[in-house]
């Protein structure tokens, strides 16, 4: 999603509106970034562990990702929880058991990464399903364990959410492809670390 223009809002409310239930949800409020809550991964812990009692064995591997998942950088309320199933196009192996349990199916993303995205039943959560070896949650992680162990990317990663916040968006994922370039950049570092 990461390649549209993040001021081109027509092309938001067309795509959004193609991939979001229920209808793409404008913005009725400035964003909020809070300083980083020692809270956050227990909030995690908790989604996972539901997320397991749920599903139990289609869980391939379940991850805090996004800023909450960072100690130290400030981040918007919203825990990110990466899931993996084995076949997250199979909606019919998983999300019954997911909204009976609270959940709601929000995002239905074919074309990237068969993504789908549901919104927790009782904490600002969004849980990111995919299927199992996806590169894209592999990528959020080494994003996750860059910022965690480089100050200097986390402090500049934070200064740029800031700045982006106070922007009038119409849609919370303008704000999130505005960030784009610099994950990559971070990404790319991670990737050029590990190698070495």
């Amino acid at each position: 999603m990461s390649s549209r223009d993040p001021e081109d809002v027509d092309a938001y409310d067309r795509d959004l509106g193609r991939i979001t239930i229920g209808g793409p949800t404008p913005l009725t409020a400035p964003i909020e970034i809070r300083e980083y809550d020692p809270a956050w991964p227990s909030l995690y812990e908790r989604e996972a562990a539901r997320v397991r009692t749920v599903l139990g064995a289609l869980v391939v591997r379940i991850e805090h990702v996004g800023s909450t998942s960072v100690p130290d950088l400030p981040a918007k309320p919203i825990v990110d929880v990466g899931l993996e199933v084995p076949d997250s196009a199979a909606e019919e192996t998983y999300v019954p058991a997911m909204e009976e349990a609270g959940y709601v199916l929000r995002i239905r993303e074919p074309e990237w990464f068969e993504h789908r995205l549901f919104k927790g039943p009782d904490t600002s959560v969004n849980l990111h399903v995919f299927s199992a070896g996806c590169e894209e949650l592999d990528r959020m992680i080494l994003f996750r364990d860059r910022l965690r162990a480089n100050a200097a990317d986390r402090e500049r990663y934070a200064a740029l959410k800031r700045e982006l916040a106070s922007h009038e968006w119409k849609y919370m994922q303008q704000y999130a492809d505005a960030k784009s370039a610099m994950v990559e950049e971070i990404i790319a570092a991670a990737a050029r670390d590990r190698r070495a």
